[in-house]
């Protein structure tokens, strides 16, 4: 029987929250509690600081780390950890553009005030990730926050089989069958993943990408031209056709004239 709850325990994810504000480092240890049986609180930390300590005296397998806090970011700590080999579920004040960093990286995040539900959604996955996938996350979501250039920002994009990482430049153009979407690459790759074509559409618009029909994506910089018959079609750069639907016509040539201005 000591045996038996000595294996328990190591199998739980010894956890660490990292906020600044008293009451969310207290709530979320009373979620965690009740929700995730999974979960052992080893400690909490109210700054950049105290959360390095607390790490490097623990070593724990998952940290809840609030990204905006008096002395510092929750960056400025990762930046101090030479071999991050943990995971990690970011806390944020309702931001628009981390959120969407977030989602590029698909790295999982909370926004505040945490729900209780969604807490256990992230931590029941984050278990499930290997620490390579984590830091291939984490690079990413790192690599776009630095750059301005909006076509060398990268997505990840997850598989069954694989994790892969794409430049928001190098897709052509997106396609929908009903749950699932296939991203096309300018290396001729395609790769299909788990998400509604408005997942993308909501991710990718403001860096070029124009929704032309129910089923379609498109990436405005790979348009060749646009063929005024059967309705109306944009052919792309590799030679594919993508019907444009009547309503979106309009609007698609409106584009054109000032892109071409």
């Amino acid at each position: 029987m000591i045996k038996f709850i000595q294996n328990f325990t190591n199998s739980m994810l010894r956890t660490i929250i990292i906020d600044d504000e008293k009451h969310i480092r207290e709530s979320l240890s009373e979620m965690l509690k009740k929700h995730c049986p999974n979960v052992k609180l080893i400690d909490t930390a109210a700054g950049v600081k105290s959360g390095l300590e607390a790490i490097n005296k623990y070593h724990p397998d998952l940290i809840l780390l609030d990204i905006k806090m008096k002395d510092g970011t929750g960056f400025d700590l990762l930046e101090q950890i030479d071999n991050i080999s943990f995971k990690i579920i970011f806390i944020t004040a309702y931001d628009q553009y981390a959120i969407k960093a977030f989602k590029f990286s698909a790295l999982d995040y909370l926004l505040k005030p945490v729900n209780s539900q969604e807490l256990k959604e992230a931590v029941d996955k984050a278990e499930n990730l290997s620490q390579q996938e984590i830091n291939t996350k984490l690079n990413t979501l790192t690599g776009n926050l630095n750059t301005n250039d909006q076509a060398k920002k990268k997505i990840i994009l997850k598989t069954f089989d694989n994790v892969y990482l794409v430049r928001v430049g190098d897709i052509i153009y997106a396609e929908s069958d009903n749950r699932y979407t296939t991203l096309y690459l300018e290396s001729g790759e395609k790769v299909i993943v788990s998400h509604v074509l408005k997942h993308y559409q909501e991710m990718l618009e403001e860096y070029g990408f124009y929704r032309v029909h129910k089923s379609f994506l498109i990436n405005l910089e790979y348009i060749y031209r646009f063929e005024k018959a059967d309705g109306g079609y944009v052919v792309m750069s590799q030679g594919t056709k993508v019907p444009v639907a009547s309503r979106k016509r309009e609007e698609l040539l409106k584009l054109f004239e000032r892109i071409s201005e």
